[in-house]
């Protein structure tokens, strides 16, 4: 079961409503909106966004990581190679 299960529709919710943003963002074009609201708009998608990732990745930790690390070492080892992989590519996003 994933470690965000119990928050599953928490998660839901934050999604739909990122895409509606996303969705602002294209009548935002459609309508010729002055670009730093764009831009604007654009950094708090982006936030939004890794707001979710962040929250994911700290219920990764706290449920598979902590599971797998105390079940098996060598299991462990990989999803903490697992977890640091996916907070790089957080960093880079």
């Amino acid at each position: 079961m994933p470690g965000y299960s119990i928050n599953r529709e928490d998660y839901l919710k934050r999604l739909r409503r990122i895409e509606g943003q996303a969705r602002g963002l294209q009548r935002m074009i459609e309508d010729d909106k002055y670009c730093i609201d764009v831009l604007t708009q654009i950094t708090s998608v982006t936030s939004a966004l890794r707001s979710v990732g962040l929250g994911l990745l700290d219920e990764h930790i706290r449920h598979c990581v902590m599971d797998a690390a105390s079940s098996d070492s060598d299991h462990g080892d990989a999803k903490i190679t697992e977890a640091v992989g996916a907070i790089e590519r957080l960093l880079r996003a």
